[in-house]
């Protein structure tokens, strides 16, 4: 697969840059570019719902230059580990919002440039895949959602945008080392391609690592967090008449990591392609398809013999999709999207357990949905609502050990119905007003469907009878304008997931996979900026009361908080900009105390770290860098179970160049 990953990066490279290719581009000629490169833009209503965009300059301005570390950002955003994604397992990276967690799995849509970025077996996010600086912005919305592929929008949609050509400039790049001798590096080349332009971007991270295990818990067989991914991605956009363009995409990447234990090593690796034709005329189109190529490998080892007790050493998927969504001209006081959209996963899982043997499981999911949105301009009130028609399909599920044969689970598939609907009112110049209730849906995995795994000395089984999640929720809010440059979003939710799928204690060091009768969560999230000058603030803020609603098989988790999910957090951000080209930016963050199980038995501690971030410009174009992670060294619990534990980052210092940006 490597050899394949290689192969299909080249191809990016030659994808993107044609062989007419323009050598020079004039600068003036290349900010001249009209040509967007993205979707269609947001309908009139979508400020009904919450919503938080981030903006280049803050995605480019983080301690650690990670994107995880910038949607951290975003309180209430969270992944299902406090671990960044160089010293966790690929498989714990997936992001909720609203404290919807309980699991391992993404319940918010996640798309790049309109393509769903998940992993179509795991359901985790590849964020070592999408280098921040190849991003233009980011749009974070909270609540279940309707649109293109609404149904896997349980707790929210996260957007991720490239930068387009303009943006970028002919060249870009970045070299830094930190004190431990780790680098990041990254280029990016956008030159003018006929009417229009290319992308092409590489980057590469690596480094020694540092022990996750605390000093009074390590062994001879303990080990850095070794890291080493790289990606690479080729973007084409060209117009192919009045207002019809053309976007092409394609992305491959690697990532290596050990975590704890000398053998311990995972690796998940990708390739994607897409393509996407846009018409922004009289009837507005945004035609889109993609294909996903995925591996995962792991190795587990026991934290008793300090030999490996699991082999996952093949798990590939595929993922299949697209979309339709038309626009007609309605008149200006409606606002129409009629649409369908199409995922398809399917994926194979190979392990030897150094008890049971060989095993094998997998299956195929699919997802069939057809949508219906509206927005309506009343004078100072604008009305939106939307609904959503999806097939869902599991099918061909199978397990199979050497000792019990094989197991083939019944196909399933059924009609589901969601929907959402949202009011804003300009109440004056400097005072909106906003509500919005919702229902979502989410399929359960290939993973939490087929595939068991160990946290050692912790085994998890796969459970294929799980149904589909369900979410109803409800939220009211305000975004209040006191003076110029000032802007302060505030929203209270109740949110409510039926059929929610968590890790259930079954017995000793046994959990599986099932669904609970619900996870509830109320909470308030607020937002805040403050511009005047040359400084900055950026604050945000997320109190969630969650528990959860058990069936009679969980009664001891019935009023429980659901397992990673803390119960506060928040985000400050000041900025300072003395001149062109120099930025100062301090960011505060806490994260309240989690519990690392569903009984509520091992307890993550509260911590509150500090990240610095400098840039100076040198010479024209070129400029200094320093980050800092972790300023305080504050020690940050990311795993505990019976008192072993795994910390995450310490204070690490970055220095470096960067050109461009």
């Amino acid at each position: 697969m490597k050899l394949k990953s290689l192969l299909f990066a080249s191809a990016c490279l030659a994808t993107a840059l044609p062989a007419h290719a323009q050598d020079e581009v004039d600068i003036e000629e290349q900010e001249a570019i009209i040509v967007l490169g993205e979707g269609l833009p947001d309908t009139p209503a979508a400020p009904a719902y919450s919503t938080v965009e981030i903006d280049r300059e803050q995605i480019n301005a983080t301690g650690s230059g990670r994107l995880d570390d910038v949607l951290l950002n975003v309180a209430g955003f969270q992944q299902f580990r406090r671990a960044d994604s160089r010293s966790s397992n690929p498989t714990s990276q997936g992001v909720t919002l609203r404290a919807l967690g309980g699991n391992a799995t993404t319940r918010a849509l996640v798309t790049l440039d309109g393509v769903p970025l998940t992993d179509p077996f795991f359901g985790y996010v590849p964020f070592n895949a999408v280098a921040p600086e190849r991003l233009g912005s980011i749009r974070v919305t909270r609540g279940g959602g309707t649109g293109p592929f609404g149904a896997g929008a349980l707790a929210g949609t996260i957007a991720l945008d490239s930068a387009d050509a303009a943006t970028l400039g002919l060249f870009s790049g970045q070299a830094l080392v930190n004190d431990r001798g780790e680098t990041q590096l990254s280029a990016t080349v956008a030159p003018e391609v006929g009417e229009g332009y290319a992308v092409v971007s590489g980057r590469w991270d690596r480094g020694q690592g540092f022990f996750t295990a605390p000093k009074d818990q390590r062994v001879p067989a303990s080990a850095r967090a070794r890291f080493d991914s790289w990606s690479v991605s080729g973007r084409l956009v060209q117009p192919l008449g009045d207002a019809l363009e053309l976007q092409l995409r394609a992305l491959a990447y690697d990532d290596a990591r050990t975590l704890r234990f000398d053998g311990q090593d995972s690796t998940n690796e990708g390739q994607d392609l897409s393509a996407r034709i846009v018409s922004r005329g009289p009837w507005q189109v945004d035609v889109l398809g993609y294909a996903q190529w995925r591996n995962f490998t792991n190795i587990v080892i026991s934290s008793n013999s300090f030999n490996p007790v699991l082999d996952q050493r093949d798990t590939p998927s595929t993922g299949l999709g697209g979309k339709i969504e038309v626009r007609p001209p309605v008149g200006e006081l409606h606002t129409v999207r009629l649409g369908v959209d199409y995922r398809r996963s399917d994926g194979n899982l190979e392990e030897v357990n150094a008890f049971s043997g060989p095993r094998f499981a997998g299956g195929v999911n699919t997802m069939l949905g057809f949508f219906a949105e509206d927005d309506v301009q009343l004078g100072d009130l604008l009305l939106t609502g939307g609904v959503r028609v999806d097939r869902s399909t599991i099918s061909d599920g199978y397990f199979e050990t050497v000792a019990a044969g094989r197991t083939e689970f019944a196909d399933r598939a059924d009609w589901y119905f969601s929907w959402r609907a949202g009011a804003l009112f300009e109440a004056s110049d400097v005072l909106r007003l906003r509500a919005a209730a919702y229902t979502g849906l989410r399929q359960p995995t290939l993973n939490e469907l087929y595939r068991p795994f160990q946290i050692f000395p912790v085994t998890f089984l796969a459970n294929a009878e799980l149904e589909l999640e369900r979410l109803e929720g409800y939220e009211v809010g305000l975004d209040w304008l006191p003076v110029p440059g000032a802007k302060l979003s505030l929203t209270a939710f109740d949110n409510k997931v039926e059929n929610a799928v968590a890790n259930v204690t079954i017995g000793t060091n046994l959990n599986q996979r099932r669904n609970l009768d619900a996870i509830e969560a109320r909470g308030i999230e607020a937002s805040a900026r403050y511009e005047a000058g040359t400084f900055s603030v950026l604050g945000s803020l997320a109190l969630t009361d969650a528990e959860v609603r058990g069936s009679d098989f969980a009664e001891p988790l019935d009023g429980l908080r659901p397992a990673q999910t803390p119960e506060l957090a928040a985000s400050l951000t000041m900025s300072w900009r003395p001149s062109e080209g120099a930025l100062f930016a301090a960011t505060l963050r806490h994260v309240g105390e989690q519990f690392e199980d569903d009984r509520e038995t091992d307890i993550l501690p509260a911590a509150t770290t500090v990240d610095l971030f400098a840039q100076y410009p040198l010479l024209e174009g070129l400029s200094v860098v320093g980050r800092v992670e972790n300023l305080l060294d504050e020690e940050i619990v990311t795993l505990n179970r019976g008192g072993t534990m795994d910390l995450g980052v310490p204070q690490t210092f970055w220095i470096g160049l960067r050109y461009g940006f």
